[in-house]
């Protein structure tokens, strides 16, 4: 007999709950990064062979010189000699195999700097990794928003947490206005593949929940309301390793009461936490 239940929203959030746990520990979930390294001139590389040098200004990617014992592959291909591995900035961005679990790939500034991306399988951080603490289902904090159209976007500076103090240009393509408990928001969320992706803080920043602020992804509804669930709220992924450079969240997103809902902290094993901060 098919069960014909309508799933609840604790339900759902259970398991994407239970998905987003999975996602970190993947070969290239957040948990797995363990080094971003950008390359100012020919260098070795913490944790992994060959050494890696910048290419001509313009061209995309990574030089690397390795020998057939060091076991490095490129799209494939065994180096022996010189290999160029093309920037995620390219149209057939390089892939690389190091053996062992690790790999790697090569990610691109706006300056037109290229950094190795190194990620282990079998990393420290998912060996020691416990769980996703999070809140439990809070229906106030499922809200319904005005989502306004920005004709060609506007361009927002958001810092990252280790560009001491230096913004990125991210185009928000529209305004979202909602009224709760008597205060009128107004928050920036920028274009994030399909979706948008609205950065952060709450009351809760710092205590109970990541200290730099919090993800959240959305999309328009084709009546010109936006859902924001923050039960669906998520830790960046600077949360996970410290390789990341995370957008932080600008004034605008910053709330002074504490949004009880989504993801608080990455814990250990032991149940304590992961990072401090």
């Amino acid at each position: 007999m098919t069960d014909t239940t309508t799933p609840t929203p604790e339900s759902l959030l259970a398991t994407y709950h239970e998905r987003r746990e999975l996602s970190v520990v993947q070969p290239k979930g957040n948990l797995a990064l363990v080094n971003t390294q950008w390359i100012d001139s020919e260098q070795t590389i913490y944790g992994v062979p060959g050494r890696w040098a910048p290419l001509p200004a313009g061209e995309s990617g990574l030089l690397v010189t390795a020998a057939a014992s060091d076991a490095i592959t490129v799209d494939g291909q065994l180096v022996d000699g010189t290999a160029v591995v093309r920037g995620k900035d390219s149209d057939a961005p390089g892939d690389i195999d190091f053996g062992d679990g690790k790999t790697g790939f090569v990610i691109a500034s706006e300056e037109g700097n290229y950094a190795l991306r190194v990620w282990d399988a079998n990393s420290e951080e998912i060996q020691k990794f416990g769980s996703i603490d999070s809140f439990d289902y809070n229906p106030d904090w499922v809200v319904t928003a005005k989502f306004t159209e920005i004709p060609g976007g506007k361009a927002i500076g958001f810092e990252h947490l280790k560009d001491n103090g230096k913004t990125r240009d991210q185009v928000v393509p529209g305004e979202i206005t909602f009224t709760k408990d008597g205060v009128d928001y107004d928050l920036a969320a920028f274009k994030a593949g399909r979706a948008l992706q609205l950065v952060f803080a709450d009351a809760t920043s710092g205590d109970s929940t990541y200290s730099v602020g919090r993800f959240l992804f959305v999309a328009p509804n084709a009546d010109g309301t936006i859902t924001l669930d923050f039960n669906r709220a998520v830790l960046p992924p600077c949360a996970f390793s410290y390789n990341f450079n995370c957008p932080m969240p600008p004034k605008q997103n910053r709330f002074a009461v504490p949004i009880e809902a989504g993801e608080k902290q990455v814990l250990q094993k032991d149940g304590s936490l992961l990072h401090a901060e």
